[in-house]
């Protein structure tokens, strides 16, 4: 009977056993201080409630609930406090509360040493209870609210790729909460997905946030495509280091600096994507070659000029078909020295030259008339780029010209 009565007569003070517990939890957890993040009266009302319960466990013998202690966990999870000073708060109140039982039991004659001793393993008991109780529901909140704000940020990041913000939004007040700068320059990058739901950018956005660059990522069906802050100065080679190290198949925009043209710098990035030779990985900006961004824009055309400019030679049988159009390409890429070409070919200069006069007879272009040189480089350049009825996209046959090549990072 001791410990009840002692119960009791704790209930009779409890407003004043909640404020003394909140004040004793505000001056010892740290983040429970800042009345902006956990009012003052809101504490002390959870701190009585909590309070409550245990004094009607010792009182009448009630079974403590931990409904409170789950309230309160899913409340702080809300308020953004860490668990470890939620659950800290909980040991400080049950230590002030044991401490106001014995204080109390002095008044009370008829308590033994050995209730106190059993009360004691009882408190201790029931705090291992409401912490677990604590954390379950902190965590249980905390899943919910990284899920919210996930569907929060892939709708605001896919409202940026679309432009489909609503009016309400502005693109700087999307771009705060996505937690990138509110100005640029920016760059959009466009990466092949492999399977359907497999990322070919594993982790790329905490590869890049501890490089100090800010991105927000997108997973859709055919690509993972994202939006780069490049504020700080080496973002750039950063991202480059991060993309490369994937081995994916990427595409990157130019950059720019309103994030109201995040569209069309996405149409940017598929199209360097596109425009990236053969079919391994790699990684390419959409600068670093306009004619293959051209062919990847128009393949269609692209591929009315190959029939113009090298339909003779297609026409060939495969195997002088290939000849003259690996010899064409490493002309190209020798910068028009037949010598050099030669070399590359393991075949005499004048076996080039005997080539290239053939090229000419079949084409009708001559190798030194500039716009001919255009036009058979663009020809040559969208063979290795687009699947064609010859099927020759990404072949030895269709060389490799430097004149309008997407260079390979």
């Amino acid at each position: 009977m001791g410990l009840q009565n002692v119960g009791a007569a704790l209930r009779e003070r409890l407003p004043e056993l909640g404020v003394r517990m909140a004040e004793r939890i505000r001056a010892e957890v740290e983040s429970y201080a800042d009345d902006a993040l956990i009012p003052f009266a809101s504490l002390r009302e959870s701190c009585e409630d909590n309070s409550d319960l245990l004094l009607g466990r010792f009182a009448y013998g009630t079974e403590p609930e931990v409904g409170a202690a789950l309230q309160t966990g899913r409340l702080r999870a809300e308020q953004g406090v860490p668990l470890a000073d939620a659950l800290h708060a909980y040991r400080v109140g049950f230590e002030l509360f044991w401490s106001e039982m014995v204080e109390e039991s002095r008044r009370h004659p008829d308590v033994t040493d050995a209730e106190l001793v059993a009360g004691s393993s009882e408190v201790w008991a029931l705090f291992g209870r409401y912490a677990e109780a604590v954390a379950a529901a902190y965590r249980e909140a905390s899943a919910e609210l990284a899920l919210q704000r996930e569907a929060r940020r892939s709708a605001l990041a896919e409202a940026l790729f679309t432009g489909a913000l609503a009016d309400r939004t502005t693109p700087w007040e999307a771009a705060r909460q996505l937690g990138l700068p509110e100005r640029g320059p920016y760059a959009v990058v466009a990466a092949a997905v492999p399977d359907p739901g497999q990322e070919p950018l594993p982790g790329i956005e905490a590869s890049l946030r501890r490089s100090g660059v800010s991105s927000v990522w997108r997973l859709l069906p055919d690509q993972q495509i994202g939006l780069v802050s490049l504020a700080h100065r080496d973002a750039e080679p950063a991202s480059l280091r991060a993309l490369r190290r994937r081995r994916a198949r990427v595409g990157v925009s130019p950059r720019f600096d309103s994030l109201r043209d995040t569209p069309q710098a996405l149409r940017f990035a598929r199209l360097a994507l596109a425009g990236l030779p053969g079919d391994g990985p790699g990684v390419t900006r959409f600068d670093d070659s306009p004619l293959a961004m051209l062919v990847a824009a128009a393949p269609a055309e692209a591929s009315r000029l190959v029939e113009v400019a090298l339909g003779p030679v297609l026409a060939l049988p495969q195997a002088e078909r290939g000849r003259l159009l690996r010899t064409l390409g490493q002309w190209f890429t020798a910068g028009g020295v037949a010598a050099e070409t030669a070399d590359r070919l393991f075949v005499h200069p004048n076996t080039v030259r005997y080539r290239l006069r053939r090229i000419e007879e079949l084409t009708g272009r001559s190798l030194s008339d500039p716009a001919a040189l255009a036009d058979l480089g663009a020809a040559l350049y969208t063979l290795r780029l687009l699947p064609g009825p010859e099927g020759l996209r990404g072949s030895p046959e269709a060389g490799t010209p430097t004149h309008g090549t997407g260079t390979r990072r």
